[in-house]
């Protein structure tokens, strides 16, 4: 493995956690598309900056950038505020100007230098190596390589002495501000540090993979786990995995090392979708089945509660009467049986003891109808285990 690829897959990883880690809070905030929003808006910002120094590797693009980030959110939230229209809505009607300015002024002023449209839509982290930061004439590395670490640095330190604070703003905003935290300041900071991250990462990967790597690995931490600190290792993990394997699929494939990574986190994504054990999709089809069959039981034992002629709680009445396929009679009765709700003597089904306290708490639960109840219920007889 040569040094070009060891810097790649470095300055891959550097923006993949660089991004996670605001992209969990933005995620958390239900501000996912802001990231978005920031990644486009931000062009104009780069290109003014550029103007004004005519040096692209300049401090004052990210500041000014930076800048336009947070000139974004406030567009965003002013316009939400009318409430004429909804936040989906005002994102789509801000970013799409600010964007096109900076795409009108890229053509019409700086067609001729390394700023153009493509560069900062797409990015190319295969390029990323042959842009060397030289200091006193020695070569240090990947300019690329420095800045996102510098950004990855500064977005640490923030995080660690603020996680407290971003925490409650996050999840609490009236509990934030009794606290004394303010949590427009801690908003704005978010939106600040979402939009340098956006900055320093334009140059290597360009505005798609950034909107990628700080949304698609903290949605899939989500999918996995509701505590904050593991939701944040988790997306690092993510996103430094799809970062490195999507790189050698590009290497496979001999394709766009960008593209390949967003497709990595997709894939990624769609697994932990699908298989989740909690919140995958499988996972809650599962329980949805599981409910609908302990509903079935229910109605069953309360008829038979209800009930004492024979013919009421014959075996065969499931099918008859209450109307059910063989398959989901079978279901409950077996169910009933494996809980010791019931006894079966020659196809005439009773309940046992434990099936009539049962159900005696299931009458109490159905007219308090607290939904408490119906799982201590589930604990006390342990109903509906294995």
């Amino acid at each position: 493995m040569s040094n070009a690829q060891i810097e790649i897959q470095l300055i891959a990883s550097l923006v993949a956690v660089a991004c996670a880690i605001p992209g969990t809070f933005l995620v958390l905030r239900k501000m996912a598309m802001i990231s978005d929003a920031i990644s486009h808006s931000i062009l104009p910002g780069i290109v003014i900056g550029f103007f004004m120094t005519q040096d692209l590797n300049s401090p004052l693009l990210i500041l000014l950038a930076a800048v336009t980030g947070i000139v974004t959110v406030v567009l965003v939230e002013y316009i939400q505020k009318t409430g004429l229209v909804k936040e989906d809505t005002a994102i789509g009607l801000v970013f799409p100007a600010l964007f096109s300015i900076g795409v009108i002024l890229i053509a019409k002023n700086a067609n001729d230098i390394h700023l153009d449209v493509d560069a900062v839509l797409l990015g190319e982290l295969a390029f990323a190596p042959f842009d060397r930061l030289l200091i006193a004439g020695a070569d240090v590395g990947p300019k690329s390589l420095w800045i996102i670490g510098c950004i990855l640095l500064i977005t640490i330190g923030l995080l660690l002495a603020f996680f407290k604070e971003v925490k409650i703003s996050t999840f609490d905003t009236g509990l934030a501000a009794s606290l004394g935290f303010s949590p427009a300041i801690i908003h704005y900071g978010l939106m600040t540090v979402s939009s340098v991250t956006t900055v320093g990462a334009f140059d290597a990967v360009g505005a798609i993979l950034v909107v990628a790597l700080m949304i698609a690995p903290a949605a899939t931490a989500y999918l996995l786990t509701n505590n904050l600190k593991r939701m944040l290792i988790y997306a690092i993990c993510f996103g430094v995995f799809c970062a490195i394997s999507g790189y050698w699929f590009a290497h496979w494939l001999d394709a766009s090392i960008a593209g390949s990574i967003t497709t990595m986190l997709g894939f990624i994504f769609l697994l932990v979708y699908l298989f989740a054990p909690n919140k995958g999709v499988i996972a809650v089809l599962y329980r949805e089945k599981q409910q609908r069959t302990e509903v079935s039981l229910l109605t069953f034992l309360l008829h038979l509660r209800n009930h004492n002629e024979e013919e009421e709680r014959h075996v065969n009445h499931l099918n008859e009467h209450i109307n059910w396929q063989k398959v989901r009679s079978k279901t409950v009765l077996e169910l009933a049986l494996k809980n010791n709700m019931i006894l079966i003597d020659n196809n005439i089904v009773s309940l046992t003891k434990k099936g009539k306290d049962f159900t005696s708490q299931a009458i109490d639960y159905i007219i308090t109808n607290e939904d408490s109840k119906i799982e201590h219920m589930k604990d006390d007889f342990f109903l509906f285990r294995g």
